[in-house]
């Protein structure tokens, strides 16, 4: 179970990494969401782990792997065109 809730770790934390790297004009500080990514996939692991038991190892990397990228998809701000294209024509 170490080895899993380390594996998760460095998931999470490789994930909230690309984030940053892919859309930084989107994402809030650098400070926020390596941890919300580090902390999802902890969180999503020990759900994981919890419901399928042990042995199940991959899964449980899923599992990370799921919720730490939904957690970070929480952090993204709209882009600013995005806002005016989706208001009513009148």
């Amino acid at each position: 179970m170490l080895l899993e809730a380390l594996g998760s770790a460095l998931l999470g934390l490789a994930l909230a990494w690309a984030a940053g790297q892919r859309v930084p004009n989107r994402l809030p500080s650098r400070t926020l969401v390596l941890p919300t990514g580090i902390a999802g996939a902890l969180f999503g692991a020990f759900i994981t782990h919890s419901a399928l038991g042990p042995g199940h190892a991959l899964a449980t990397l899923v599992g990370a792997f799921v919720l730490s990228a939904a957690l970070l998809s929480l952090l993204l701000r709209p882009t600013r065109g995005r806002a005016h294209r989706l208001s009513p024509n009148p």
